[in-house]
């Protein structure tokens, strides 16, 4: 693709960056056919070659208008594209630049930015979202149906052990997964104790996802720093990874290498830190041959739907890796038809994308039900919530059944 950026960008590191992925791209269409977006609503322009023409034309300096933005904000950023692409487009990179220059120059309406700042400071808050969430669970049956359905109900954490052992591996604390399901991350120090690792909580908090995506660059690049900082002691004496048991923030944390290369202060902090973190399925690999004599296998047939995040599979590149283990503990599992496409939570977009992210929930609910499973089971909590608020079928973490599924595993209450 020939290229001509505006003099507004063409010498900055974003500029580079977007004029070499505007010229990777060959205009071959195949992204057409696994995007969400596009099978939805059937536009060019509500697909990634559409858009990116329509950040090209920007980033060239063409008039930037509110449908530009439009169709800029209805991508739900699950990559899929990027996985189908032969010729290794980064689109993903490519759409925060566009958004980042769209949101710089068309202003969005009073209601949608005051929506939007309420969603960055009050899911990033803890006290205040775990405060509203139990509030919204005491109130669930008065509230209007589609509100109600997005409370998931509270789930105990259970045991948590004590950081006893030699072995350490640090865990991203996040920022509403705490409140959401403390059973994740707890049942994911569970399982490392038992093979001789202690999972420790050691501060930092919001990978930084949600502000990125929603063009608060600045505040998601403090957040970068202040986890950096949390972790970064640990690290040097001797911890072994950051565990990050959501997939979406998982991609976050290690991308962290490229949004604060520029950076003199964190640079290599960044790069060192990149190089430690590990999504669960990583980390259960590279244990397995300690963990498959732990598993006990007369804990009953159960049948598993897997939901692959798109952060799992198109972000980290870890497709199939979670079913492969699934599959060891016994489990059987559903065929899902179209696995690759988004199920429409997409961070924040559930919320402020209600329409298409409901009907692609609803696509995705009928694939994973059809199988008549027992449990759903996926890797990343906004995803959990969004499928858990249309499905009647219970939706877990997969690493939840792995703890169940060891020797001394502790069991849920609906197990």
């Amino acid at each position: 693709m020939q290229t001509a950026l505006a003099d507004f960008i063409k010498d900055t590191p974003e500029g580079k960056e977007a004029d070499a992925i505007l010229r990777s791209c060959v205009h071959c269409g195949f992204c057409t056919a696994t995007c969400p977006t596009y099978q939805l609503l059937g536009d060019e322009l509500d697909g990634p070659r559409g858009r990116i023409y329509l950040i090209k034309q920007v980033l060239e300096g063409a008039p930037v208008t509110a449908k530009t933005q439009l169709h800029l904000d209805r991508c739900l950023t699950c990559r899929s594209c990027e996985t189908t692409c032969p010729s290794g487009v980064q689109y993903g990179r490519l759409l925060d630049i566009g958004r980042h220059v769209v949101d710089e120059r068309v202003p969005r309406a009073p209601a949608e930015q005051a929506l939007r700042w309420t969603l960055r400071r009050g899911l990033m808050a803890k006290p205040l979202f775990g405060g509203a969430l139990a509030l919204g669970r005491v109130m669930k049956t008065l509230l209007p149906r589609e509100l109600g359905a997005k409370i998931p109900a509270s789930t105990p954490a259970g045991t948590w052990p004590p950081p006893r052992q030699a072995r350490k591996m640090l865990v991203l604390q996040g920022c509403v997964q705490p409140s959401l399901a403390p059973s994740i991350d707890a049942a994911m120090a569970r399982v490392l104790d038992r093979i001789g690792i202690s999972l420790v909580k050691v501060g930092g908090g919001c990978c930084g996802a949600l502000p990125h995506h929603l063009s608060a660059t600045d505040e998601a690049l403090a957040l970068a720093r202040r986890n950096i900082d949390a972790w970064w002691p640990h690290l040097a004496r001797g911890a072994e990874a950051v565990v990050v048991t959501a997939s979406a923030c998982g991609v976050m944390v290690k991308d962290y290498g490229h949004l604060l290369q520029h950076d003199p202060a964190y640079a290599e902090k960044a790069k060192r830190v990149v190089d430690l973190v590990r999504d669960p399925v990583e980390v259960i690999g590279a244990e397995w041959r300690t963990i498959a004599p732990m598993i006990a296998m007369d804990r009953g047939p159960l049948a598993v739907a897997f939901h692959p995040p798109c952060t799992l599979q198109h972000g980290m590149k870890l497709h199939g890796a979670v079913e492969e283990i699934l599959l060891a503990l016994g489990f059987e599992m559903t065929p899902v038809a179209d696995a690759h496409l988004c199920c429409g939570s997409a961070g924040t977009y559930s919320i402020l994308q209600p329409e298409l992210a409901g009907r692609l929930r609803a696509n995705k609910v009928k694939a994973l039900e059809a199988g008549q499973p027992d449990v759903i089971a996926s890797a990343n909590i906004g995803c959990i919530t969004h499928l858990a608020g249309g499905s009647a079928t219970p939706v877990r973490h997969w690493i939840e059944l792995l703890d169940e599924r060891m020797l001394g595993g502790e069991r849920a209450p609906n197990a």
